[in-house]
């Protein structure tokens, strides 16, 4: 028994802790959970818990289909919004019944990315800003989806639930042990960001999982529905998770070089450049679903083209603002992540594509001061620049050839991921839309 299994027991023992709920995710990112009583918590350190793993997404075939889910205790934490419940949570690692990590464990293929980052010298760590809205009504139709505000880019509400529904987010997060930067009103109507302080890339995942369930929790404490689809009305800005990445070699900032330009290290330049090239392969993963092409076509500030820039909104890659005497800040934010992107999966891509760059010593292209969007099309492809796929379909055509995804996900769960996406895009294709029917019928 380690020391951090004894804190666990005996932090549920003093605090007459009543449920343990082990949290894993699914393929795609959805969260799943099984609840222990504090009796069975000390066996599940030592042996696992069983389960169906062929009844969850993607995890394994039905003929292999016992797993095991080992606790780790480094994740406990008690979960205030159930209240008289007493409960706390753990995240798990998926193992086989011999003990082996499981592959097609989403928070095992970024472990196996942050360790070789490690090997080449790297820890890994992430900065999201997470959006999302919150609407009085859902449903389907002109109607269906009505925010709770009509307010906008940081302002400040009278009245209504707004503050209260973010400054609750964010005080049990806090107690949750998830620091946060900042929070406030995002462009569109109903739609709000809370950022999250930087952390490991493993803890970061983990938080992000946490984060959108206490966000469904105070949604559902106020009466509302919380979303974070990446487009939920053609006329509101898309929901997306800028992801600001930073490499360390020790206490060093590995993105940090006074005196270049941006203050942005030979290494940082790389690391970009591995973005840039693998971008297009890796969308299917930061963008997984049918909805997430209308947040990155749909205008406003979401990215539609590969290229980077220093302050420059529709870049696709961005260097932000060095702050003075604060080399621990430099880092690089990507912009086209989902906020309802697996965050284990999608953190293991980034990370990967930008190793390439920095193994493969990769030219960073000229940056681009301008808006690309300002271009035609023939402008843009002459200049050399590519678009992000345009829809899920085009995606999935890129992904199922690039061996960069192939090799990070593993054989299992990419087989299973394209099958998976293959399906919500016929799916989709079969839909007959409002706008068919508006233009096939003069309404």
């Amino acid at each position: 028994m380690s020391q951090q299994q004894d804190y666990v027991l005996q932090t549920i023992d003093d605090n007459d802790i009543r449920f343990v709920r082990l949290w894993f995710t699914d393929v795609l990112g959805t969260l799943k959970s099984v609840a222990l009583t504090p009796a069975e918590v000390e066996g599940a350190f030592a042996e696992g818990v069983g389960f169906d793993g062929s009844t969850i997404e993607g995890l394994t075939r039905r003929t292999e289909s016992d797993m095991l889910l080992q606790p780790d205790p480094s994740t406990f934490q008690q979960l205030s919004w159930h209240g008289v419940e007493r409960s706390a949570r753990m995240f798990c690692d998926l193992t086989t019944p011999d003990g082996q990590p499981a592959l097609s464990d989403p928070r095992n293929v970024l472990r196996r990315t942050l360790e070789r980052a490690a090997s080449l010298g790297f820890d890994c760590y992430v900065h999201p800003e997470v959006e999302f809205y919150v609407l009085k009504e859902i449903g389907v139709g002109p109607n269906g989806v009505q925010p709770i505000d009509s307010a906008g880019y940081f302002d400040n509400i009278s009245g209504g639930i707004t503050h209260a529904f973010r400054a609750r987010t964010v005080r049990l997060l806090e107690e949750l042990g998830i620091a946060v930067e900042f929070s406030h009103h995002e462009g569109g109507p109903g739609q709000n960001e809370i950022d999250l302080r930087y952390a490991d890339a493993l803890t970061m995942a983990d938080n992000l999982m946490t984060f959108r369930t206490v966000v469904h929790e105070v949604a559902a404490e106020h009466g509302v529905h919380a979303t974070f689809m990446p487009k939920p009305s053609i006329d509101w800005p898309g929901s997306g998770m800028h992801t600001h990445i930073s490499l360390f070699e020790g206490e060093t900032n590995a993105f940090y070089e006074p005196g270049a330009q941006h203050q942005l290290s030979k290494t940082g330049r790389h690391f970009i450049a591995g973005l840039l090239r693998h971008a297009r392969e890796i969308a299917a993963v930061t963008n997984q679903s049918v909805n997430s092409y209308k947040r990155l076509w749909g205008g406003d500030e979401a990215p539609s083209y590969v290229c980077w820039g220093h302050n420059n909104s529709s870049a696709l890659v961005r260097v932000p603002t060095y702050k003075p005497n604060k080399s621990r800040s430099a880092r690089v934010e990507y912009r086209a992540i989902d906020s309802a992107a697996n965050p284990y999966l999608s953190f293991a891509v980034l990370i990967e594509a930008g190793l390439r760059g920095i193994e493969g010593e990769y030219e960073v292209p000229e940056e681009i001061d301008g808006d690309l969007r300002d271009l035609s099309m023939r402008e843009r492809h002459v200049l050399g620049y590519d678009d992000l796929p345009h829809d899920l379909d085009e995606a999935l055509l890129i992904a199922e050839q690039s061996e960069l995804v192939a090799n990070t996900l593993g054989e299992q769960l990419f087989e299973f991921f394209l099958e998976n996406k293959r399906n919500e895009w016929k799916a989709f294709r079969r839909q007959v839309t409002d706008y068919e029917l508006r233009e096939g019928l003069g309404l």
